[in-house]
């Protein structure tokens, strides 16, 4: 598979048409034009849309996982104060959206046509991004249960419902970082979520 650099044309213009139109309505030429290259540059690089979606998915969402295993180190590599770290944590899994915009920009066309984009490049995609970030949160979450902070019996379920009290209302309400939140508000739902998140999951 060929990998896009940062600063690559191509990749630039492939993010911006395919966030803008999504898989099925993007076109090489759309993205050639919006690079400012030929198709043929595009061709000699990439077999198909399909090979240049998939490129382009992955290297955001490689930033996006390397940025998220950061945060799961950063918040629950030494706890302090469980439920102020699970904030915290809460917080910057919420902030990732408008911090890598473009990325979640390629996820809102992808929720969007769900139906049209190619299974290989969706499971690619969750193998390369938010797999591995649940699967590093569901390791440590159980290593908080046997720490006996935590009652879990199946830690990848927790992680799931982790995920979803503190990120789904915002994510709802800001299409994947599109729209703007009020910190407060924020605030309140990422806070709201860890309690009860810790309702179901300290023990007694």
């Amino acid at each position: 598979m060929v990998v896009l650099g940062r600063d690559d044309d191509v990749g630039d213009g492939a993010r911006q048409v395919f966030g803008r139109d999504g898989y099925s309505r993007a076109s090489i030429g759309a993205i050639a034009s919006e690079a400012a290259v030929s198709t043929r540059t595009i061709y000699n690089h990439f077999t198909d849309k399909k090979e240049l979606f998939r490129a382009v998915i992955l290297e955001s969402a490689e930033q996006v996982r390397e940025a998220q295993l950061a945060d799961l180190d950063r918040h629950l590599g030494k706890i302090v104060d469980l439920e102020s770290d699970l904030i915290a944590l809460g917080h910057a899994f919420t902030l990732v959206m408008p911090r890598f915009g473009a990325h979640f920009a390629l996820v809102r066309q992808i929720q969007a046509e769900i139906g049209h984009v190619p299974d290989d490049v969706l499971r690619s995609w969750q193998e390369t991004g938010p797999g591995p970030v649940q699967a590093d949160l569901a390791r440590r979450l159980a290593e908080l249960a046997e720490r006996g902070l935590l009652e879990i019996e199946d830690a990848h379920r927790a992680a799931r419902h982790f995920v979803a009290l503190v990120g789904s209302e915002v994510q709802g309400r800001t299409h994947y970082g599109a729209l703007p939140i009020d910190e407060a508000e924020r605030d309140a739902i990422v806070t709201a979520g860890v309690k009860v998140f810790l309702r179901a999951y300290r023990p007694g």
